[in-house]
């Protein structure tokens, strides 16, 4: 196995290779996912640390962070709280999408 893929499959979706990868659903999510990813680095944890911190499993983390998950209000206000930040921080002046 690639060492890369963590001790996954080759074939895991998280082994895939960049040009297999799904882009974002949208422009909304990809910004939110951008914010969210920023302020996990800003606190210096991994995927798996925040992950914890949030109460979602990292996949979950994973694919908001790439616009490939568009997350409930409830995990919303999760994704807040477990980055100690504010929903507000998250959202304020994310493009509206155009559907």
């Amino acid at each position: 196995m690639p060492a890369s893929c963590g001790g996954r499959s080759p074939d895991s979706p998280v082994c895939a290779p960049a040009e297999q990868t799904k882009p974002p659903l949208n422009s909304s999510l990809r910004a939110f996912g951008e914010r969210v990813r920023t302020r996990r680095q800003e606190l210096g944890w991994s995927q798996e640390v925040a992950a914890h911190e949030i109460g979602v499993h990292w996949t979950h983390l994973s694919q908001v962070e790439r616009g490939q998950r568009s997350p409930r209000l409830e995990n919303i206000l999760r994704f807040a709280a477990g980055l100690r930040t504010t929903p507000g921080a998250l959202l304020d002046g994310l493009p509206v999408p155009s559907e």
